[in-house]
């Protein structure tokens, strides 16, 4: 039985080592990543995000900041305020600490969702790029880095895609 299994896999190799497997000069590779991060627009783009990142930190510890003052405040209180009066700042603690949670969702879904939108945009800007180089270099097929396990460097045509990014597209608009 295993011989039997060897002789169809060896028939297998070869029936398909002939039909051009080997040949590799109308594939390529692209490290997406790498054309984003190095491309001007890609860092423009990037600086948006950490301004917004640090924007929104600041903005994050004033909150804390007040919500820490108000707590200090009610405990040093808690022996001079009525049972009734200490409930309800701890309530509106309590709530205040609610609003804070729900800015600090917001302001990662509002990030996330403009990165989410720069990328795409991104994407789309390169796409007509991909294709006239792929047209213009006889290549019928561009893979991206990541889905590659190994690959001859030659294949690669992060470089030249990033060098035409750069000239063609100066900044992306992100909606």
């Amino acid at each position: 039985m295993k011989l039997k299994n060897l002789i169809y896999i060896f028939v297998f190799l070869l029936t398909f080592s002939n039909f051009g497997f080997s040949k590799a000069e109308n594939l390529a590779f692209i490290d997406l990543n790498r054309v984003f991060d190095n491309s001007d627009a890609g860092k423009k783009i990037i600086k948006q995000v950490k301004e917004k990142q640090k924007k929104n930190s600041d903005e994050l510890k004033k909150m804390q900041k007040k919500f820490n003052t108000d707590k200090e405040k009610i405990i040093a209180q808690k022996n001079v305020l009525s049972e009734e009066e200490f409930k309800s700042k701890i309530i509106k603690l309590e709530n205040d600490f609610k609003e804070y949670n729900k800015k600090i969702r917001e302001n990662n879904s509002k990030l996330t969702n403009f990165q989410l939108k720069a990328r795409g945009q991104f994407y789309n800007d390169l796409t007509p790029i991909l294709e006239s180089y792929a047209k213009d270099n006889s290549i019928s097929l561009i893979l991206k880095r990541e889905n590659i396990l190994i690959g001859k460097t030659t294949l690669d045509i992060s470089q030249k895609i990033l060098e035409i990014f750069n000239k063609k597209i100066k900044t992306i608009k992100v909606n």
